[in-house]
């Protein structure tokens, strides 16, 4: 049985543990409504371009050579956007990230193509890196609130690689936000960009556009755009979810530690009990040996 001076060691640092995580909770829950607020305001500018985007194509007719909607009949080469955060301390959230990255490349290979990685976030590419993966391009510490500037490199080295047949697919991996408690792995493919057979627009809806100078030329403007707003919207979310679930987990770990804390504190007064019984035994033997003699 350990000492009590060990277990008041042991208590003190359990103590200074639950702070340290009591505050990364806070600080966690101040960015994660700010990241709430971002993705909610974007997902209707997202959701409404779909729907135009949807609009146009069905009155373009099919894929088009030579535009972002060319679909290949041979796929060789694909591309893969990983978006992980840079830091950890958010639980099970990386790991699920990285389990549906390896099974993606796994299938990937298994149908005999060539992945292409473009990481957005340090554990990503440490994983990527750790695993031997083929990897393009990095993007790490963005913050906490990007800009769309900020991923326009990786945009453009993707749209430009599709355009000039580098790549014949091109997919998003990210942690989709579901609410504060849920967080999901997805993979989304944007390119070839696909209309949105989900909600279709209505034809009569369709009808009541006019485009200018033409729907070609507004097609071709936007498609770029579109594909750029897709990335966006997907490290919006990742961000989401991390300062969510690093929220959840310091929770955890604080109510872990005061759990401990408790555990300890009972086992200290049992200990310091069983050390005062201890010596009053003695100290009572004692008196009856001298008493007797």
């Amino acid at each position: 049985m350990p000492s009590t001076r060990e277990i008041r060691r042991r208590i003190r640092s359990v103590r200074n543990l639950s702070q340290i995580t009591r505050a990364m909770e806070m600080v966690s829950a101040s960015k994660m409504r700010r990241a709430q607020r971002n993705v909610l305001a974007t997902r209707p500018y997202a959701d409404r371009l779909r729907d135009v985007m949807s609009s146009l194509m069905a009155r373009a007719g099919g894929s088009r050579k030579g535009t972002l909607l060319e679909v290949r009949t041979e796929v060789k080469n694909v591309a893969l956007i990983l978006i992980t955060p840079d830091r950890g301390l958010a639980g099970s959230l990386v790991a699920n990230i990285l389990r549906r990255t390896a099974r993606f490349i796994l299938d990937e290979k298994t149908k005999g193509r060539n992945v292409k990685v473009l990481a957005i976030g340090k554990k990503g590419r440490d994983f990527l890196n750790r695993s031997g993966q083929d990897l393009l391009a990095e993007v790490t510490k963005l913050g906490d609130y990007p800009k769309l500037a900020d991923i326009l490199g990786v945009s453009t080295n993707v749209i430009q690689g599709f355009l000039k047949g580098e790549f014949d697919e091109a997919y998003i991996v990210y942690s989709q936000f579901v609410n504060t408690l849920v967080q999901r792995p997805a993979v989304r493919r944007i390119l070839p960009v696909e209309a949105d057979q989900s909600t279709p627009a209505p034809a009569s809806a369709s009808s009541n556009y006019n485009y200018e100078p033409d729907e070609d030329v507004v097609l071709k403007d936007l498609l770029p755009r579109f594909a750029e707003v897709q990335i966006y919207q997907a490290l919006l979310e990742a961000i989401a979810s991390e300062h969510s679930a690093r929220m959840v987990a310091m929770r955890n770990a604080t109510d872990n530690a005061k759990d401990l804390r408790r555990e300890l504190s009972l086992t200290y007064n049992k200990t310091r009990q069983a050390n005062i019984t201890k010596e009053v035994s003695e100290i009572a033997s004692g008196a009856a040996a001298l008493a007797d003699s």
